[in-house]
């Protein structure tokens, strides 16, 4: 007894539909047309040689569309196979020759062009099939009454039966006249397999296909193959790329039924399975059933790595095609968006795996490529960051020229394009003339050219250093104030001196290294605790900076702007930024992991932890992290296991049952002796504990075990 036909129950889709299919017996290939035309289809195939294009004569007869059907070509009742009906839709082509001279005013009219017009057109159709690895060409001979038609207008159509082809394969299709009188027709057109069909019982080669179901559950896909325990059938899990041929990716011969589970991770929209009996000649069945599946997709970006290739190359690696725009950019100094340029790149369905050429002259260190999906900023890299150094205080002008050789200049700035000589209150309004000037005398870069615009990077910073000349002089003047003032009284001015000096000798004990403190706002009695914390560390003495002490900086700036300036600064001066994790804070970065390039909405109007998980969550997964952050969480408020394990590549600490090594990573390299240390542990501990034990003893805190959220599970 045949195993039962390929079933497809998708959780993840709807069900393709299946397609009862007309029957043909006989061996024959036939041709028929439409009423008004005759049709002759001529014996065997012919040889297929298109010939080039001639002028037609007259009115001729050619195909303007190619349709086709599926149809079953029948030996037996269940000995079938899948053929291709073609149906030609013909038109005439060209014009009768006008009348001259008296016949068009109604004389008498020419025999040879009124027996012409009583006449039949005629013409010789080719029909050329390919469908690896058979070819075939047919000829049909077909003709119309002349007198029935007109220039310009359809006929009717002609309809062959039938080519056969396999199932599952791709089928080419073209249509010409012997001889030519245009381009040919073509269709390219891809088959269904077996469950796509209602061939079961028809076509032998579906009989022993095994049964699948896909289905989800939770962040797990299963598939489920259901066959008799002792059928023997291969399964294949593999990447249909478009750019390129497939990439296996699992494979194996298996007996009886199956489960097989994939992890969400593993989705890709180009990740196919194929399944089929292991028998010759057996038919082999693919599906790709997460084309449309949003994981797979955000899977896919993630994946996905940009990379700039030197001197002028760059490529996008991804396991499968994107649906993206690639674009070059400007990136000034300072921060701020990318601003888009006008040299083209490969349009929308970039080429991924590829290594593509930039089409530039020059490279130049604040030229970036970014990849865009549906108007979305996906990838940005930067121009060969480090082998051209960082990016450059130069300006950017954008050269247009008209057909008559006519040329305008604009600076490109935030503001957008400023026209140079402008009167404009901008700084490539200012300089204008002198921007011109460079470029006139060739100290300017050329990036790109076409026939009608260029691009021309300005170095600026000679202009840079004459407005720091009059800084320079001011500085000189002050300097020679304070020599005279030396002079004048020598004696208190070195009491000064000795003191600055005093002074400068102490100052990296007394000042202490930069602690910059993280947290997520869940109440008052947390940021209270976490103020208990960041006081006492100041009398170690550590430079502590926490959001709670700059309300109103956090509230002209924002959580995300205070955070980038305080980060920069900490790191810059060798400190540390400390993660203080708790049970809000632990949700906040399990979100952000599993959505990825969206960033969690901040919980308050000053809550900096949430705002700043987009830049610190990056450090880590690009091993960053270690020697600049320092994790901790409070005893009692959560558990270690609750940390997620990507922040465990740093140090994380109990507090206070752990502050002797907190303590310890946070001082300078150097710093005080083990005494010491233990001692400062102490009294912080004693700042620490009233604080803690009064959150802990609060009704409703986030720590109170009967809501289940002490452990952070």
């Amino acid at each position: 007894m045949p195993v039962p036909w390929f079933l497809l129950s998708l959780a993840l889709g709807r069900s393709p539909m299946v397609l009862p299919l007309e029957r043909l017996v006989g061996p024959q290939d036939t041709a028929r047309c439409s009423p008004g035309l005759s049709c002759h289809l001529w014996d065997g195939d012919v040889l297929c040689l298109p010939g080039s294009i001639v002028s037609a004569p007259g009115p001729v007869l050619v195909p303007t569309r190619l349709q086709t059907e599926l149809v079953l070509r029948c030996y037996q009742e269940t000995d079938c196979d899948l053929c291709v009906r073609v149906a030609i839709h013909l038109a005439v082509h060209g014009h009768w020759e006008e009348p001259k001279g008296e016949e068009k005013f109604g004389g008498a009219a020419d025999p040879e062009l009124e027996e012409s017009r009583n006449a039949f057109l005629q013409a010789q159709v080719v029909l050329s099939f390919q469908a690896y690895p058979t070819a075939r060409c047919v000829l049909l001979e077909v003709q119309v009454p002349a007198a029935l038609v007109q220039p310009g207008q359809s006929v009717g159509s002609v309809v062959f039966d039938c080519f056969e082809a396999a199932l599952g394969a791709e089928v080419r299709i073209w249509s010409y006249t012997q001889p030519r009188y245009q381009k040919e027709l073509n269709l390219t057109q891809h088959l269904p397999d077996c469950k796509g069909l209602e061939v079961r019982d028809s076509i032998q080669s579906c009989w022993a296909l095994p049964w699948l179901n896909v289905s989800a559950d939770g962040d797990d896909v299963h598939l489920v193959l259901d066959v008799s325990e002792d059928q023997r059938f291969g399964l294949s899990l593999y990447w249909n790329q478009v750019q390129g041929p497939t990439k296996p990716w699992w494979h194996r011969n298996l007996t009886g039924p199956q489960t097989i589970t994939l992890n969400h991770t593993d989705l890709f929209p180009c990740l196919c399975i194929q399944v089929w009996p292991l028998e010759p000649d057996s038919v082999r069945t693919s599906i790709c059933p997460f084309r449309e599946d949003p994981r797979a997709h955000r899977n896919l970006w993630r994946a996905a790595r940009l990379q700039l290739l030197p001197p002028r190359g760059w490529r996008l690696d991804a396991p499968c095609s994107l649906p993206a725009e690639a674009t070059l950019c400007w990136q000034a100094p300072g921060g701020g968006p990318c601003q888009s340029l006008v040299p083209p790149l490969p349009p929308a369905n970039v080429t991924v795996n590829k290594a593509l050429e930039l089409p530039l002259l020059n490279v130049h260190p604040n030229l970036c490529v970014q990849v865009s999906s549906w108007e979305k900023l996906q990838l940005q890299e930067c121009l060969w960051v480090d082998s051209l150094g960082p990016l450059k205080d130069d300006m950017l002008l954008v050269e247009t020229r008209d057909p008559h050789n006519n040329r305008s200049l604009c600076a490109l700035e935030p503001s957008g394009c400023t026209p140079l000589l402008s009167r404009a209150s901008t700084r490539a309004a200012r300089l204008g003339e002198q921007l011109l000037q460079d470029l006139q005398s060739g100290q300017c870069l050329q990036l790109w050219d076409d026939d009608l615009r260029a691009l021309w990077a300005c170095p600026m910073d000679k202009y840079v250093h004459q407005r720091w000349a009059l800084v320079w002089l001011a500085c000189l003047l002050f300097v020679a104030v304070l020599f005279l003032l030396f002079l004048f009284r020598k004696d208190q001015v070195k009491g000064w001196l000795r003191l600055l000096k005093e002074d400068i000798r102490a100052g990296p004990a007394t000042r202490g290294r930069a602690a910059l403190l993280l947290y997520s706002a869940e109440d008052s009695g947390f940021e209270r605790l976490v103020s208990a914390l960041a006081s006492a560390l100041c009398q170690l003495p550590l430079r502590v900076a926490v959001d709670l002490w700059s309300r109103r900086e956090l509230s002209a700036q924002g959580p995300l702007a205070w955070f980038h300036a305080q980060r920069r600064q900490t790191l810059q001066e060798g400190g540390v930024v400390v993660l203080l994790f708790s049970p809000g804070a632990v949700v906040l970065c399990r979100e952000w992991l599993q959505d990825g390039a969206s960033t969690p909405a901040p919980q308050g109007p000053h809550d900096a932890f949430a705002a700043s998980l987009s830049c610190v969550l990056p450090d880590f997964l690009q091993g960053r992290a270690p020697g600049r952050y320092v994790g901790a969480y409070f005893d009692g408020l959560l558990h270690s296991d609750a940390v997620p394990a990507l922040f465990r590549s740093v140090p994380v600490f109990s507090l206070p049952s752990q502050l002797p090594g907190f303590l310890g990573t946070l001082q300078e390299p150097g710093d005080p002796r083990p005494g010491l240390l233990r001692e400062r542990a102490r009294l912080v501990s004693q700042a620490l504990q009233p604080a803690l034990d009064q959150l802990l003893k609060a009704p409703g805190d986030p720590g109170d075990p009967e809501d289940g959220t002490r452990d952070g599970t």
